[in-house]
């Protein structure tokens, strides 16, 4: 009787990890979207609502969103590039390793540049 790893390509590495991020941020970003064209839709119903929603929008926890936002269009957008290269470069797939940690370690670089100054705005400081 063969194993149960037997019949899939994945193995809990890298490529597999990344495809899950890649599918998650896109459904975030996804869903930031829909929420973003039916709260600015809101101005022309009634500014006073949209208004309201706005304030709303200025909390540590929306912030604290815009975080999660920010680092899921990060990943989403490097790890594109990840699967272009993948897909079109030759050596692509023999580096596919060392590009999903480049991807990693350009995320943590550019998440470390944004979240201090996301806390700043976020606390007044």
């Amino acid at each position: 009787m063969a194993s149960a790893q037997s019949g899939t390509l994945y193995r809990g590495r890298e490529g597999m990890w990344s495809w899950v991020a890649h599918r998650i941020s896109g459904m975030l970003i996804f869903l930031f979207l829909l929420v973003h064209v039916l709260d600015t839709a809101l101005v022309r119903v009634s500014p006073e609502a949209y208004n309201e929603v706005i304030g709303h929008y200025k909390t540590i926890v929306f912030g604290l969103g815009e975080i999660g936002l920010v680092g899921a269009i990060l990943f989403h957008a490097l790890n594109g590039l990840r699967i272009i290269l993948v897909d079109f470069w030759s050596k692509g797939t023999t580096h596919q390793r060392k590009l999903f940690w480049g991807v990693v370690v350009l995320w943590v670089v550019l998440m470390l540049g944004f979240v201090p100054r996301q806390l700043m705005h976020m606390f007044g400081a």
